[in-house]
């Protein structure tokens, strides 16, 4: 695919993914906000109202558990802002990992994959991810909020942990956090919506709507809230390879699980006027502070830096195609100070993106990130710090031009 198309496409989904996703992680937390201030009023059997202040105007929010005596002649539906953020994410996702798969998705020293293989596993992991859950909610254990919990958190953790037995850090990860994003979209689309509907027919044919529908479809919203933060920093965790470079990553994404949902527990119990479990803070805080830990003394330059000393030699990495040697010299005396397994520069302690630059095999196969970089925008190096020259630019874009794709795999 051509290099602007897929740098401008990628721009253009991740554009529409943030926008979307910030209408729906918004409406979402304020439906939770608005159910934390119900309070009860005389003429309504389950429910209540909250009155609320905003722009200059008052607004009088009322809620009616089950249904009303009568339905409005219109209704606000929220459910696009759920089936936007998927469906661009999933684009996003297919865009950069899947049409990418050789640079971003499949890691050799990781597991030996073709781009077929690897894109079949990530897409039936999201709906094997999804079936389970909702079989789960689903059966008796589903009426056990504790026990649904402890168990679902340890899917996901499974989940991880296989995920980065067969990709690269940057693709289990995110794949992690897709599976949950799908599993938030899965409850609008195949249980809160459905069941709003079937509220909705009976009121229409005069029968009494069934309270269970909108049980059903409060747990799951509820579920939604507190995979909301977890879900956002797996999202934003590719552009830091701290996150992503440690084998011990899964773990990472336990800790950060636990941290996200204790915040939510936070503000539920404070807007519903519980008082403020400040503890959730501090446990919070403690456990994002042993995933840096862990993520640091797990990770070459981060062991380094903590006086740990360097890990066992990794599993030999595959060579492939070679950069020519006048710009691999060229690569590696402006960029590998950054871009290494150990960098040197001082306050980066693992290579920017996990990209590194220290053969000329890892130059060939970085050619699309050093084309857009170095070649066709200048960003880097950053503001060109090490003095990288317009002539050694042209020698590396002659090169990009007509250098083969490589074939295959990582180096």
């Amino acid at each position: 695919m051509d290099t602007v198309l897929l740098e401008w496409g990628g721009l253009a989904l991740r554009w529409l993914h943030i926008v979307t996703g910030m209408a729906w992680i918004g409406s979402s937390f304020y439906f939770m906000h608005i159910d934390a201030h119900m309070r009860a009023v005389p003429d309504i059997a389950k429910g209540g109202e909250a009155w609320e202040v905003h722009g200059g105007g008052f607004y009088q929010v009322r809620k009616y558990l089950v249904a009303p005596d009568r339905l409005p002649e219109e209704l606000v539906w929220h459910k696009w802002q759920s089936y936007s953020t998927w469906m661009s994410g999933f684009l996003l996702l297919c865009w950069i990992y899947y049409f990418s798969a050789d640079l971003y998705l499949i890691d050799p020293s990781v597991r030996e994959l073709t781009q077929l293989q690897a894109v079949l596993i990530g897409v039936a992991a999201l709906a094997a991810g999804w079936f389970l859950y909702d079989f789960l909610c689903n059966s008796r254990l589903g009426d056990n909020e504790v026990w649904l919990a402890a168990i679902g958190f340890a899917i996901v953790m499974a989940f991880a942990y296989g995920f980065q037995q067969v990709f690269s850090g940057r693709g289990a990860l995110i794949h992690t956090g897709a599976l949950m994003a799908t599993i938030m979209s899965g409850n609008v689309f195949f249980n809160i919506i459905p069941n709003q509907r079937k509220v909705i027919a009976d009121l229409i044919a005069g029968r009494a709507p069934n309270p269970e529908f909108g049980k059903q479809a409060k747990k799951r919203s509820t579920h939604n809230n507190y995979l909301t933060l977890p879900v956002v920093f797996l999202m934003v965790s590719n552009h830091y390879p701290l996150t992503y470079s440690s084998p011990y990553s899964w773990v990472i994404v336990g800790l950060v699980l636990v941290a996200g949902a204790l915040i939510r527990v936070f503000y539920n119990f404070r807007h519903a006027g519980q008082n403020n479990p400040w503890w959730a803070w501090a446990v919070a805080i403690l456990l994002l502070m042993a995933a840096a830990y862990i993520s640091a003394a797990s990770s070459p330059g981060g062991r380094e830096h903590l006086g740990l000393g360097p890990l066992p030699e990794e599993k030999t990495r595959i060579a492939r195609a070679e950069a020519p040697k006048p710009v691999a010299e060229i690569i590696q005396s402006r960029c590998s100070m950054c871009h290494a397994r150990e960098p040197v520069w001082t306050g980066i302690g693992v290579a920017p993106k996990g990209v590194r630059l220290e053969t000329p095999a890892d130059v060939a196969f970085n050619r699309e990130p050093i084309r857009i970089q170095a070649v066709l925008t200048r960003a880097m190096p950053p503001n060109n710090i090490t003095g990288m020259t317009e002539a050694e630019r042209r020698t590396v874009g002659q090169w990009l031009a007509t250098a083969r794709p490589v074939a295959g795999k990582a180096p």
